[in-house]
């Protein structure tokens, strides 16, 4: 398969996502996540206009149909005292988190 998920790759992944698991679970996981990549190639292998425009979705959407974006509103979670609990640590108002390391995937 083009571009394959491989399982030392998905490992570094599962690594960097802090995800716990089994052997059969990591096995499904990384075969899905390769079917839907075979998905996208097939997808970017059809052959398009190059005049076409980039659209979000394939039905005109006019201006005068779309409704106006509301405004964004800043509202305090009530659980604030729950989600500080659950965090390893947490000082002067900040979540604390360890430092990930980068390396390039292959």
């Amino acid at each position: 398969m083009k571009n394959e998920i491989s399982p030392e790759v998905f490992e570094r992944l599962v690594e960097l996502a802090a995800l716990r698991l089994d052997a059969q679970e990591s096995e499904y996981l990384r075969q899905q996540l390769n079917l839907q990549l075979a998905a996208i190639h097939e997808l970017e292998s059809i052959p398009l206009d190059t005049g076409l425009q980039i659209t979000s979705h394939g039905v005109p959407y006019p201006a005068e149909l779309r409704q106006p974006l509301r405004e964004d509103q800043w509202q305090p979670s009530p659980a604030v005292e729950r989600i500080i609990a659950q965090a390893p640590q947490f000082e002067d108002g900040y979540i604390i988190v360890p430092e990930i390391p980068h390396k390039k995937l292959d």
